[in-house]
């Protein structure tokens, strides 16, 4: 009999996925629970946490107010924390951290969307700017 672990599937979300909600008026969560139709866990890295603290000081209002609601929605996620050295990027942490425990990545970054799918990790991403998808197989 599978164990509750086994069905509960870890979802790496990154910064700029928090954004979504105050952007497109979409709710991640019910959109993830749709898309994979499994039980989820959603995972805030303290990387991803740190990212979101700076842009919630960042010096452009809009952004700072989009930042404050994003954090607002990272704490819906389960916290992680990771180690991230000097030398590493907030995304570097995300691709490692995702080819390790071999889990998608929620993000609408580009440049991370293609260094995931080099890993064979797969992306969640915002279609359309109304639905999410998911490339690669959970």
């Amino acid at each position: 009999m599978a164990t509750s672990e086994e069905e509960t599937l870890k979802v790496v979300l990154d910064a700029n996925f928090f954004f979504v909600p105050s952007q497109f008026n979409l709710d991640i969560f019910e959109e993830l629970s749709n898309l994979l139709n499994k039980h989820f866990e959603p995972i805030l890295l303290s990387s991803t946490l740190q990212e979101l603290e700076g842009l919630a000081q960042s010096s452009s209002p809009k952004i700072g107010k989009q930042a404050l609601f994003a954090l607002r929605f990272a704490e819906k996620c389960r916290f992680v924390s990771v180690e991230k050295s000097l030398s590493e990027s907030y995304d570097d942490v995300i691709v490692r951290v995702a080819a390790e425990w071999k889990v998608p990545v929620g993000t609408n970054d580009r440049e991370l969307r293609r260094r995931l799918r080099e890993c064979g990790v797969p992306v969640i991403f915002l279609r359309q700017k109304r639905r999410l998808a998911l490339e690669g197989a959970v």
